[in-house]
């Protein structure tokens, strides 16, 4: 259980992409942890992308799925974006807090949150600890607790956090061609269609190396189960058996609905022929899951 664990914990890790061009920047809106560009007219959401990542996974989406204002939020010392007020500390908390500060700043009517892996814990931060402040959450394979998939059956966040400091220690001394071998070999096993590689290659590799490992030593320690009873809006999970993972399907779905049994309202839902990045191994199913959870 442990290697299946770890195993699982490195394929459900987060990624990269490249930015979307020619955005109207979000008005009167400034930040030194994100930065929000808006595309489009309607119904408000919010798509936040995951580690090391930009907003360039969500490209297809925003031009399949019209008639909404989507609000594009890249975080500082991603993809090429300055570090700003990301340069030491905790990345996502501070993150989740940004964009409860942009909605209420914007005075936007309870949009709809979507994030993509580290977007997802950043998004259920923001439904947990803002109930008021979104009115749906959809979360795109990321678990409530990552630390849980580093150690055996009962791991704890303060029990992880030798093994997440461990981590972080290496990703920071790691020589620059064994972190590029590294990326590419992870990248690679969360995104299965080849043409969509390089883009997130590109992505992770203008991301901040240290920036990028403290963001995933955050989410390893972080454990956000005992807040999701405070998520009032309806969640809809999307997630996939990841590759390289020696588990069923059974075994993973039974997975995420322990993982999301506190959750007043979830759906949950496997992803088949997918790996990390959905949205572009299965551009049209997850289109399509998009469309009937936004009506």
């Amino acid at each position: 259980m442990f290697t299946r664990r770890r195993l699982l914990a490195t394929a459900v890790a987060v990624s990269c992409v490249t930015l979307t061009p020619l955005l109207a920047s979000a008005a009167d809106f400034s930040s030194d942890r994100i930065s929000v560009k808006t595309e489009g007219e309607g119904r408000d959401v919010i798509l936040v992308p995951g580690l090391s990542s930009s907003p360039r996974v969500w490209a297809e989406l925003v031009k399949a799925v019209p008639g909404y204002r989507y609000h594009l939020v890249q975080v500082s010392g991603f993809a090429g974006q300055a570090k700003g007020g990301n340069t030491e500390g905790a990345v996502a908390a501070p993150v989740a807090e940004e964009i409860a500060r942009y909605i209420q700043q914007q005075g936007l009517q309870k949009p709809v949150l979507i994030g993509h892996s580290m977007g997802g814990s950043i998004g259920m931060m923001v439904a947990a600890r803002h109930p008021q402040a979104i009115s749906k959450l959809m979360v795109v394979d990321m678990f409530p607790f990552m630390g849980a998939l580093f150690g055996p059956p009962g791991t704890t966040a303060q029990s992880i956090k030798p093994v997440a400091d461990d981590l972080l220690v290496k990703m920071r001394n790691a020589e620059p061609v064994a972190r590029a071998k590294r990326t590419e070999a992870t990248i690679n096993s969360m995104i299965n269609t080849l043409a969509m590689r390089p883009g997130a290659l590109d992505d992770t590799q203008k991301s901040d190396p240290d920036v990028s490992a403290r963001s995933y030593h955050e989410l390893i320690i972080t454990d956000l189960t005992p807040e999701l009873k405070n998520i009032l809006a309806p969640t809809t999970v999307l997630y996939v058996l990841p590759n390289g993972v020696p588990l069923t399907e059974a075994q993973i779905d039974m997975f995420y609905k322990g993982a999301y049994a506190s959750v007043k309202d979830v759906t949950l839902k496997r992803i088949p022929s997918s790996a990390h990045f959905i949205m572009w191994d299965q551009p049209e199913q997850f289109q399509a899951e998009v469309k009937g959870f936004l009506n």
